[in-house]
């Protein structure tokens, strides 16, 4: 038996079969991909979605056209009709036989009846017309699509094909090679409105050319044996994902990483990080048979701690195939008008997320706690003068509530210091302090400080957290001095709004504090400061003492209790101070001595104190 009457015998049993359904609509349909490219496929045989013919209705196409509708892969309806005259045909699976190109060396494995197939030599017209596509829903519309149309079988001698669109002009997509050899058949009319191939002899290759946007299409088929067309619709695809550098500033935070139509926002495809790694995770998939403008976006996914704009989001796209498709590399930005993918794109994308320097502090208390149940801490984040975080403990004794700041960012590059004072009347010097500091970041080169008050210039990606451990002091007496100055006149404004100009008179006090439980030893409390260089005390000064509250239980007489010294350093005790001043503001005295009496009252959580004050010039 002939290779024609091969052929033609099995397509007849097949028209058979499918014309004993009857005459109607024919149902819905889909495409096929292929599941392989092949030995001489192309490299983007992937964006080919093959339309299947298996509800072919020969009556139906005959009188008056049967109208077909296919759901595609991205959600898109393509309905038209189908109208055929002249030889049998019917669907046919693929490849359409031994000899045929597609099927057999390339597009491998595509589903379904893909092939239009004559039952008879001669030849067939059929016409696909009132091509609509309704877009998915939240799509507002279609502009452009790519029909494909393709050599189903083998154009031998005396066979032909022809394809006549009222879309854009055929251009040529790509080419399935034949079984053995190199010879294709004859071709002509890429750049107009009809393609033509002609027949010759052996085992041929098949020519596969594609038309934007027609809304019909004729297609004249002439078999010497048989001969098949198929059709498709050229696909573009897009895959998004995303992935981490370093680590994220809670490790509850999730990315959402959407596909967007830029005309309505409907989200199209969509991803979703989870766990604690850096991806890439599940990626965003779509294909597309429409020419839609795409977004490009990513938001927090639900549960998430922190907002999007605490990490810095770069977007990079690469493309498989060739094409002139703009592509973003290293962007900036969580949102991105893609544009329209472009026929046979094979696209994906990156968002790399990184973090924002975070930065946090926690006060903990050794077992022995606090000194006096009433202290409490001021946590600060400092940069600079600004204070960019902070928190004051709560609780007694050694529990700490309370006691972290929040974490924030902070901009990369920029020092910050890790720093703590008493709140109220607390007072550190009863603390010994030490500072730890981790960085979630563990491949970070960023120097972590060491010690309360340490500087930290953190980088991208640093989420770095720091503890100060305050452990009580042993019971003790510890003596505080706080120095402080008021102008009272100057010689210009006299006592309006006096300034602290040379010969101001200025009112210089020091307020002295015991912060330790145990009361200071009888008469033990001696005062020996170094006056600043610019002040001048003499007799003057008219010294008073003013007791604090609580009371330091110290007494103060102005003739035995204050002593001046115009040593070159300071005395060690109150009997070295030995100096007379022999002017109101003398410039030789260089030390105030200061010894009342009595025994300086422990602190019960508030410290005892007095403040001793004098009158000094400016100069």
């Amino acid at each position: 038996m002939s290779r024609a009457r091969i052929r033609q015998f099995a397509v007849l049993l097949v028209a058979l079969l499918m014309l004993s359904f009857g005459a109607g609509r024919a149902e819905a349909a889909s495409c096929f991909y292929a599941t392989s490219q092949g030995s001489t496929g192309p490299a983007n045989w992937s964006s080919y979605c093959w339309l299947d013919f298996s509800g072919y209705n020969d009556t139906a196409a005959r009188n008056g056209g049967q109208a077909m509708s296919y759901t595609l892969p991205d959600g898109t309806v393509m309905t038209f009709t189908l109208t055929i005259s002249g030889a049998g045909i019917t669907g046919a699976t693929a490849p359409s036989w031994g000899g045929a190109a597609i099927g057999n060396t390339a597009f491998l494995g595509i589903g379904g009846r893909p092939i239009l197939y004559q039952t008879a030599a001669g030849t067939t017209t059929a016409t696909i017309s009132n091509i609509v596509l309704t877009p998915p829903a939240g799509v507002s519309q279609i502009t452009s699509y790519m029909f494909v149309a393709a050599d189903g079988e083998s154009s031998n001698d005396g066979e032909s094909l022809s394809f006549q669109t009222n879309g854009g002009n055929w251009v040529a997509l790509d080419n399935a090679g034949p079984i053995s050899g190199t010879t294709y058949p004859t071709s002509s009319g890429l750049g107009t409105s009809t393609f033509n191939i002609g027949g010759v002899p052996g085992t041929v290759g098949a020519n596969i050319v594609g038309s934007s946007t027609p809304t019909s299409l004729t297609t004249t088929i002439v078999g010497g044996g048989l001969q098949g067309v198929m059709f498709a619709v050229r696909f573009a695809s897009i895959r998004l994902n995303l992935q981490l550098t370093g680590v994220r500033a809670a490790a509850a935070d999730q990315f959402t990483f959407n596909i967007n139509a830029t005309s309505g926002g409907a989200t199209l495809a969509s991803g979703t990080s989870s766990g604690t790694g850096n991806g890439p995770f599940t990626a965003a998939s779509l294909t597309t048979a429409s020419a839609l403008p795409l977004t490009l976006a990513q938001s927090m996914a639900a549960g998430s701690v922190n907002p999007l704009t605490d990490y810095r989001s770069s977007l990079t796209c690469t493309n498989s195939t060739s094409s002139s498709t703009p592509l973003p590399s290293g962007v900036i930005t969580t949102n991105y008008s893609f544009g329209a993918l472009q026929f046979g794109d094979l696209v994906t994308c990156t968002f790399t997320n990184t973090v924002f320097p975070h930065l946090q502090l926690t006060k903990a208390l050794a077992t022995s706690g606090r000194r006096f149940n009433t202290d409490q801490f001021v946590m600060q984040i400092n940069q600079g003068t600004t204070t960019v975080a902070t928190t004051t403990t709560t609780g007694t004794g050694a529990t700490v509530t309370n006691g972290t700041t929040p974490q924030v960012m902070v901009s990369a590059g920029t020092p910050h210091v890790f720093t703590e004072v008493g709140s109220g009347s607390t007072s550190l010097t009863q603390y010994t302090a030490a500072m730890t500091c981790t960085n979630a970041f563990t491949g970070s080169s960023t120097t972590l400080p060491t010690t309360v008050g340490g500087t930290v210039t953190p980088q991208m990606g640093d989420v770095i957290s720091c503890t100060i451990t305050n452990t009580r002091r042993a019971t003790n007496a510890t003596l505080t001095l706080v120095k402080t100055s008021s102008v009272l006149s100057d010689p210009i404004n006299g006592s309006t709004n006096p300034k602290m100009i040379p010969g101001a008179i200025v009112q210089y006090s020091i307020l002295v504090s015991n912060t330790g439980p145990t009361a200071v030893d009888n008469n033990s409390v001696l005062l020996i400061d170094a006056l600043p260089s610019q002040m001048r005390v003499g007799t003057a000064a008219t010294p008073t003492f003013t007791q604090g509250t609580p009371t330091s239980a110290l007494t103060f007489n102005t003739t035995n209790d204050i002593r001046y010294s115009n040593a070159a350093t300071a005395p060690t005790t109150f009997a070295g101070c030995t100096y007379t001043p022999t002017a109101a503001y003398d410039a030789a005295v260089r030390f105030i001595c200061v010894n009342p009496k009595g025994t300086m009252a422990g602190s019960s959580g508030t410290p005892p104190n007095f403040t001793i004050s004098f009158r000094a010039q400016m100069q």
